[in-house]
């Protein structure tokens, strides 16, 4: 069984470290653990995870995140992928830091990220993980916070919810999605 998980986030060394990097992140991190490597590939830096019998293809768009429909649709038909097998991770303003939540589908919750996969894919019906980078942000600097680093309080957590999410990744491919849902959202 294949699965394709795409962590988003934009291209470039000014934005490595930033809070819109997380997905990148949380795939470097499974990455590190399971000590395999990124290579890049067509539209984007690829690995690939063999764990418990299920094959996790894991893509870092090189597309830059509003354009990220691209990469995720290329590699759902040239690894002839289904939709429901489909994980896309995503930083969100409205969950507090280091909140972690997996739904089945939605909206686009205004990221420009999803808003494109929506629009390339057709529809909505694909699930994300949701990475909480919390608001803390005047009004109207939404831009300043996504594409600002965590604060030094937040790296010091990082190691720790990026284990748990690496595992809801797992999870997600080997027990389902529902399960995955009950034992991890919200923790």
């Amino acid at each position: 069984m294949k699965y394709l998980v795409v962590g988003l986030g934009n291209i470039g060394p000014e934005y490595e470290d930033t809070r819109h990097n997380i997905g990148f992140k949380i795939l470097d991190a499974l990455a590190k653990a399971s000590n395999i490597f990124f290579e890049p590939n067509r539209l984007a830096c690829t690995a690939t995870l063999k764990f418990k019998g299920r094959t996790f293809i894991l893509v870092k768009p090189t597309t830059f995140m509003n354009l990220s429909g691209k990469a995720v649709n290329y590699y759902l038909q040239s690894e002839k992928i289904k939709q429901e097998n489909l994980l896309v991770i995503t930083d969100d303003i409205a969950l507090p830091f280091g909140t972690i939540r997996l739904k089945g589908k939605g909206s686009d919750g205004g990221h420009n990220g999803l808003k494109d996969i929506i629009k390339v894919l057709g529809n909505a019906n694909y699930a994300r993980l949701r990475f909480g980078v919390g608001s803390d942000f005047v009004q109207g600097k939404q831009i300043n916070h996504v594409l600002g680093n965590f604060a030094p309080e937040e790296q010091i957590e990082m190691g720790e919810r990026l284990e748990k999410t690496t595992a809801v990744i797992k999870a997600f491919g080997t027990i389902g999605l529902g399960r995955t849902m009950s034992e991890f959202n919200g923790k």
